[in-house]
C-alpha cells in the first residue's frame, strides 16, 4: 500500500476515536473560547475532525506529487470522506446540533453515489471524485467543523455561520449528486 493510501486509511481509523470522544460522557470540564462555552470533548472532537479532514488534501497531494494515483485510492478516498462526514453528521444529530432531515438528505446522496460507483466499477469503470464533489466535501467539512466547535468564531458577532454553512453543504450535496448521475446516466443505463 502506497503512502497516499496509508494516509487515507488513517482517516478511516480516526473515525471511531472521534465518535468516542464526542459521544462517551467524559467529564473534562468546559472551556470558553472566543465567547463560546463548550465541553472540552467537543473542542477536542472538533479538532480531531479537522485533522482527519485535512488528510483528504494531504493524501491527494502526495498521490499526485509521487505519481501514485491508484484505483484503490480512487475508491478509498471518497469512501473515507463519506464515512467521516456521515459519522460526524450522525454525532451532530445525537447532540442536537443538526436537523435530522438535512443529515438524511446528505447521507442518502452519499449512499446513492457510492452505489453508482459500485455499479460502474462492476462494468470496469472507476468514477473518480470531480471538482464539484470536492467542493461539496469541503462545504460539508466547514459546516461540520463550525457545528462541532459551537459556531465559536462567529459567536462574537452573533452570526449563525454554522447553520448557514450546513444549508450550503446540503445544497452542494444535492447538486453534486445530481451531477454525478447526470454525467454517468448513459453508462448506468447501459450496465448489465
Amino acid at each position: 500500500m502506497n503512502l497516499p493510501n496509508k494516509i487515507t486509511v488513517s482517516r478511516i481509523l480516526l473515525i471511531p476515536l472521534f465518535v468516542i470522544i464526542m459521544i462517551v460522557p467524559f467529564n473534562w470540564g468546559g472551556i470558553t473560547f472566543l465567547g463560546a462555552d463548550m465541553p472540552v470533548t467537543h473542542f477536542v472532537g472538533g479538532l480531531l475532525f479537522i485533522i482527519a479532514s485535512t488528510t483528504d488534501w494531504i493524501d491527494g497531494y502526495y498521490a499526485r506529487k509521487l505519481n501514485q494515483v491508484t484505483n484503490l485510492g480512487k475508491f478509498l478516498d471518497p469512501l473515507a470522506d463519506k464515512l467521516l462526514v456521515s459519522a460526524a453528521l450522525i454525532v451532530l444529530v445525537e447532540l442536537g446540533f443538526a436537523a435530522s432531515w438535512i443529515v438524511i438528505i446528505i447521507i442518502s446522496r452519499e449512499f446513492a453515489v457510492t452505489g453508482l460507483r459500485l455499479v460502474l466499477a462492476g462494468e470496469g469503470e472507476v468514477v473518480a471524485a470531480n471538482n464539484l464533489g470536492k467542493i461539496k466535501t469541503w462545504t460539508q467539512i466547514i459546516a461540520i467543523s463550525a457545528l462541532l466547535l459551537h459556531n465559536t468564531i462567529f459567536e462574537v458577532i452573533n452570526f449563525p455561520f454554522a447553520t448557514v454553512a450546513l444549508w450550503v453543504a446540503m445544497i452542494m450535496t444535492i447538486w453534486s449528486g445530481w451531477d454525478y448521475f447526470y454525467k454517468n446516466k448513459q453508462a448506468l443505463l447501459n450496465s448489465k
